[in-house]
Formats: C-alpha cells, structure tokens, sequence
C-alpha cells in the first residue's frame, strides 16, 4: 500500500499534476499544537485557491480564538491577474466566515508566490501556512528561510536531504510537524492519499522536546560500520543504542520522533555503503 501512494505522488510531480489541496481536517489535525504563535499575527496562505482552501478556512473559523490580526490569501492564474483576499475577523456577528465577508483585490500579476506582488505579501506576513506545489518546494522554502520567515508549510519526505533544506535542519532551525498529512483533495473533489508528505515548519512545539525512550546495548555485531563514513549503521529509530558515543546513521524517518535535547544531527549520508551494500540515505546523529 505504500509503495502505491507513493507512485502517486511521483507521478503527479512528473506530470506537474500538483493541485492537490489541504483537507480542513488534515490542517486542524496539525495546526491546532501551534496555538501559542499565532495572537496578534498576519498569517499568509499563498498557494491556494484563495478563500476555499482548508488552510483559509481554518484560520478565518479560528480567527478570533487564535487573536489573529489579519489573514491573506492568494489565488494564482497562469492566464491572467490573480486576486489576493484579506480577512480581518467576523463581520456579520454569526462566527461563519463567508467568502463575502473577504477584501478581495485584483493583482497587476498572476498572484504566483515568486512574483513580486507575491514577495511583498510574504515580507508582510509575519506567518506562512500553505500547501506550495510539490515540485516548486525547493524554490518556495529557499525563499522563506532566505527572508528568515516563520512558517508550517506540507512537502514530502524527501525533502529532508534537499540541499536546500538539510543545513537548516541540521543546525535546528527546520524541523517536522507533529504528523503525516494523511490526504488531500484534487480539482474534481477527488480524494487524494499519500504516504509520505510531513509538515515542515520553524514554530516550535511541546512534542519535539520529549525524548525518545532508548532501551538497547551497542555491540559490533548488531551495529556494523559503514563502508564509506565514519559511523555506525541503525536500520530502525527503535534500535539507537544507549550507550554509543559516536556517529550513528538512520533513517530519515527519525526525523519525526527527533528530540533536539537528546540528538544532535551531524551530517547526511545520501549513498550509503555497509558490507558493499548500498542502503537507503541515512542522517548521521550522535547523542548528546
């Protein structure tokens, strides 16, 4: 089954098929641990269908609960102008934001996040949350952490080695939400599901500082040394020995059970070796 999901994500990326929107669940399910960031703040959804998306809805169903200051969305035409809507909190006293109840702004562009109209709208916003096109990430988190952004943003795990990406998170200045976004929905209302897309974000969290329960014993024979770097091979996060002082590589998956107090992330391995076997990339960790 998860061999599945995951062909079909890599072939929407290679068809460019990357409409897929937030389900409202999915937004609540992760969102709803990040309470705390968000009084006083504009939050800019900028890779959505504007007013429509389970991000915009979400923040406008929790504005005033949250403390918002301002929403921003963005709608992208290809063909054409491109609108930008801005709630600024319930107007009609029902607690139902409508879509009427949006400022709605015609753009000079095409509303796309790399265009300048899109780039003043990032600076403005003191928090991005959105869904950006898969295969438009690398160029989409480059710009928020090059304009030094706070953000929760989906993308899929492979991103963790990015170039882009990697040195943040080695430096613990990226990290992972609290769980797998479990579906999405496509233009023709489609339910869309897949195995490996995480949230990427920078606003911290009370789950990532509980520390992993470490349990077993080093020994050479469990725990080979690779072929081509200095350090031990962990084929599961379960499996980290207590008591290893060096390097040690795992899978990129630890990234989501990651304790910052007990880990320190040293480096990545894209072609491992172990016993002239090539293995899955690994990150290489070392307790602290």
């Amino acid at each position: 089954m998860m061999g599945k999901k995951n062909n079909n994500l890599n072939a929407a990326k290679a068809a460019k098929n990357d409409e897929f929107y937030t389900s409202l669940n999915s937004v609540e399910n992760e969102l709803r641990h990040y309470n705390e960031h968000f009084k006083n703040k504009v939050v800019l959804c900028n890779c959505n269908d504007a007013a429509h998306t389970g991000f915009a809805i979400y923040f406008a169903l929790k504005f005033e609960v949250l403390g918002l200051k301002e929403i921003i969305c963005t709608s992208y035409n290809p063909n054409g102008h491109g609108f930008v809507y801005r709630y600024h909190g319930e107007k009609k006293g029902d607690y139902i934001p409508l879509v009427e109840e949006w400022d709605k702004t015609q753009l000079e562009g095409d509303g796309g996040f790399n265009s300048a109209e899109g780039l003043s709208l990032i600076d403005e916003a003191d928090i991005i949350a959105t869904n950006p096109p898969f295969s438009l990430f690398r160029d989409f988190i480059t710009i928020l952490l090059e304009r030094d952004k706070k953000f929760i943003i989906i993308g899929n795990m492979n991103a963790i080695t990015y170039n882009e990406v990697f040195p943040s998170i080695r430096d613990n200045k990226l990290w992972l939400g609290t769980q797998y976004v479990k579906e999405f929905v496509s233009d023709s209302g489609e339910t869309k599901k897949f195995g490996n897309i995480l949230w990427y974000t920078n606003l911290d969290y009370k789950k990532r500082h509980e520390p992993l329960i470490l349990y077993k014993n080093y020994n050479e024979e469990e725990y080979p040394h690779y072929d081509n770097y200095d350090g031990i091979e962990v084929s599961k996060t379960c499996d980290i020995p207590m008591d290893y002082e060096g390097v040690m590589g795992v899978p990129v998956s630890f990234l989501d059970k990651w304790c910052p107090d007990q880990f320190e992330i040293v480096d990545r391995l894209n072609a491992p070796v172990v016993k002239g076997n090539k293995i899955y990339k690994r990150l290489m960790i070392k307790l602290k």
